[in-house]
């Protein structure tokens, strides 16, 4: 049995339950208040845990693995491995301080008071750049610190950066670029490892999906090669002909990025009645 730790609560825990159900693995039934959980179909159990909790759970063999930010992992320090990152969770840490500032580089902020929640990531930042700082360690509403004279910057996780302006302050330095991740302890026997490897294995073939739509066009057959050109497929398009002489169905693979632009061009290479879905699972 694998012991897997997620967020109790918020964005991550959504995220990991969602994708859990996506991989086919149905988790039973439980409370809102129960701290526990495990699946039907898989030999798997759950843990839900404050984000802040789950690395140190994981290193001490409380959970096998857990899924958990980048930024929560370095700022505990915890002696624990990445086996894959999950592509949701993406933010981005940065140091903002008050948008009248003259901020003219990292040295700005010498002798500065700097109000975070992260302050080992922080440290750890200014020491690798010979900036000495007061870092003060502050729970919740870091962005409101600087208007009322507690700090001279801030130092926290951003996403679309709207909080920052709300509060008179700028973006400034990126420190890092963060995403929830599958981590592991780096004691486990070969028996949960090939567990991980098989949980690893749904998890790809369906965030690899996500990047994909399933198209179906019909093609005349003396547009065929035309056609072909264009899609990427996978090794080469499907063809399979049509009751209509004359006339063919291709079936493909294409990159979400790519769609639209592909689109134009099949339609002007001769494809007529396309077809366009979301691909559940894809295994490369």
């Amino acid at each position: 049995m694998l012991t897997l730790a997620i967020q109790k609560k918020g964005r991550l825990s959504s995220n990991s339950l969602e994708l859990l159900e996506h991989c086919g693995i149905h988790l039973k039934r439980t409370g809102s208040d129960k701290l526990k959980t495990s699946a039907l179909n898989f030999p798997i159990e759950l843990l839900f845990l404050r984000d802040d909790d789950i690395p140190r759970c994981v290193e001490d063999g409380i959970a096998d693995i857990g899924i958990v930010g980048d930024n929560i992992v370095l700022e505990t320090m915890a002696d624990i491995e990445k086996v894959l990152p999950l592509g949701f969770g993406k933010c981005r840490m940065s140091i903002a301080v008050p948008k009248y500032a003259d901020y003219t580089g990292i040295h700005f902020l010498e002798g500065k008071r700097i109000a975070t929640s992260y302050d080992t990531i922080l440290q750890n930042f200014l020491d690798k750049k010979g900036v000495s700082a007061d870092i003060h360690k502050i729970s919740g509403s870091v962005e409101i610190a600087p208007g009322i004279d507690m700090a001279d910057a801030i130092f926290d996780i951003v996403s679309t950066g709207s909080t920052l302006i709300s509060n008179g302050l700028k973006e400034v330095e990126t420190i890092l670029e963060s995403e929830a991740g599958i981590y592991k302890n780096k004691n486990l026997s070969e028996g949960k490892l090939s567990l991980i490897e098989k949980l690893c294995f749904r998890i790809q073939s369906v965030n690899t999906a996500k990047d994909y739509k399933y198209i179906l066009l019909n093609v005349p057959n003396n547009k065929l090669d035309a056609v072909c050109s264009i899609l990427p497929g996978m090794k080469s398009p499907t063809i399979m002909p049509l009751g209509e002489p004359g006339w063919s169905s291709v079936h493909s693979a294409i990159k979400e990025d790519m769609f639209w632009e592909m689109i134009e061009q099949l339609k002007d290479a001769g494809a007529e009645s396309l077809l366009i879905t979301d691909i559940e699972k894809m295994i490369l």
